[in-house]
């Protein structure tokens, strides 16, 4: 008897799975396509005109404005350890001494031993737990801010380094061609078709670019450097196309709430105004002394009488005590000041950088479009002076318009770029930081 066969996937499907499904083969082919984009679905990729952020991590970390910050968050940490710890301790106190009696004559010798220390009033630890606790929540705001900075800086000298490359690359594109301008107008006088003087101020326009290239490549060497020296684990390419800009989505409202709510200088001017206050409440508590509590055993005449004691220590509160509770009050009431102070300067340096990222966008597709024109009016008087029917003079205007039109294109594009990457950086959407302090 023969065995029944399994049904194929195909013949349990219903007939639109069957027209999902397809051949074997192409749908092999689909399966294949949709596991190698499902990696790219869920993480994006390292911008092309910035360094890996495999590269950012580390080289931000690793930076002395970081290692303080880090520093001063383990700091904090140990400051909170010994506010948890109050600052009194144990005091042990021996004493031995001897006692003559002139009319009997006797001497006898008396023995004390005792402990005491002082004790927190209630109260007073929850409050030094709440400004350990409130210290250590400004230092790790603090090492985000610095983190924060250290990425502005990194941003900032990685479009230097861009700029001075970019600038490098224009003037050698500009000196090729300008090479071969020279060599037609050299042809040109041999041949007795143009007067020597057109070749002079050829060489001279060449000569002159030359030595802007010159000049571009040696501030391109000096960024690298000061990049280098800033964030070593960087890795500068050999060269980097700068991408077109992208024009920046949502409205100002919308990026200043984001800039906002991620805004390490801000929480940390609002950490130290609520620590200003706790420090306040402890000072005006500290009016009121803590007592200490002690216990004494004594011995005297020679062990003849035995002494258990318990004694109480209570300071009597002065002036400088209520001194110190109004200076506390005044200095909560400056740590407030200053983070009114950083809420308007947060706020209008985020108004800053969202119309610097707009606006920055509109000034490149306009100057971009100036460059395409001015080069392509240089083509056409080339065209016409090769064919004799052009001055020369007209063509190194307009080969010199076009020079400096494409450079301020190009610079445009960098700037739009870099406009917009700070506001991502600032918005948190740039770069992923794991202990920036949010």
């Amino acid at each position: 008897m023969i065995p029944p066969r399994k049904p194929s996937l195909r013949s349990v499907l219903p007939s639109r799975g069957k027209k999902l499904l397809g051949r074997p083969g192409e749908f092999l082919s689909r399966l294949i396509r949709l596991l190698l984009l499902c990696p790219f679905a869920v993480f994006a990729a390292d911008p092309p005109d910035l360094p890996p952020a495999t590269q950012v991590a580390p080289a931000l970390r690793a930076h002395p404005l970081v290692r303080a910050a880090a520093a001063g968050l383990r700091a904090e940490a140990a400051n909170r350890d010994r506010l948890a710890a109050g600052p009194h301790e144990f005091a042990f106190k021996l004493a031995s001494q001897r006692r003559n009696e002139r009319a009997p004559d006797i001497a006898t010798r008396d023995h004390e031993i005792g402990i005491e220390r002082a004790i927190r009033l209630p109260g007073k630890s929850a409050r030094d737990a709440e400004i350990g606790a409130a210290g250590v929540a400004q230092a790790q705001f603090a090492l985000g801010d610095a983190l924060h900075e250290s990425a502005r800086l990194l941003l900032k000298s990685w479009f230097d380094w861009q700029r001075e490359g970019a600038a490098a690359r224009d003037w050698a594109a500009q000196v090729a061609v300008l090479r071969t301008q020279h060599a037609a107008i050299l042809k040109k006088v041999g041949a007795g078709e143009s007067a020597k003087l057109e070749a002079l101020l050829s060489e001279a326009q060449l000569v002159q670019a030359e030595a802007q290239q010159m000049q571009a490549q040696a501030r391109r060497e000096r960024a690298a450097s000061e990049l280098a020296q800033h964030f070593p684990g960087i890795a500068l390419p050999e060269a980097l196309v700068p991408s077109a800009p992208q024009s920046v989505a949502d409205s100002p409202a919308q990026w200043r709430e984001r800039i906002l709510a991620h805004n390490h200088e801000l929480a940390v001017a609002r950490a130290a105004a609520r620590r200003g206050t706790l420090l306040a409440r402890q000072l005006d508590a500290e009016r009121l002394p803590d007592p200490t509590l002690g216990l004494k055993l004594a011995s005297e005449r020679d062990g003849q009488e035995r002494v258990v004691g318990l004694q109480v220590t209570i300071p009597l509160p002065g002036a400088a005590r209520a001194a110190s509770a109004r200076a506390g009050t005044a200095e909560a009431d400056a740590a407030y000041a200053r983070e009114a102070l950083a809420l308007t300067r947060v706020e209008a340096e985020a108004r800053r950088t969202i119309s610097l990222a707009q606006g920055s966008h509109a000034t490149w597709g306009r100057l971009a479009d100036v460059a395409a024109r001015m080069e392509g009016n240089a083509r056409l008087l080339e065209k016409a002076w090769r064919l004799g029917e052009g001055q020369f003079g007209d063509l190194q205007t307009a080969r010199r318009q076009a020079i400096e039109a494409r450079l301020a294109a190009t610079q445009a594009q960098l700037d739009a770029n870099e406009a917009r990457y700070r506001l991502l950086l600032d918005a948190h959407e740039l770069w992923p930081l794991d202990d920036d302090g949010d």
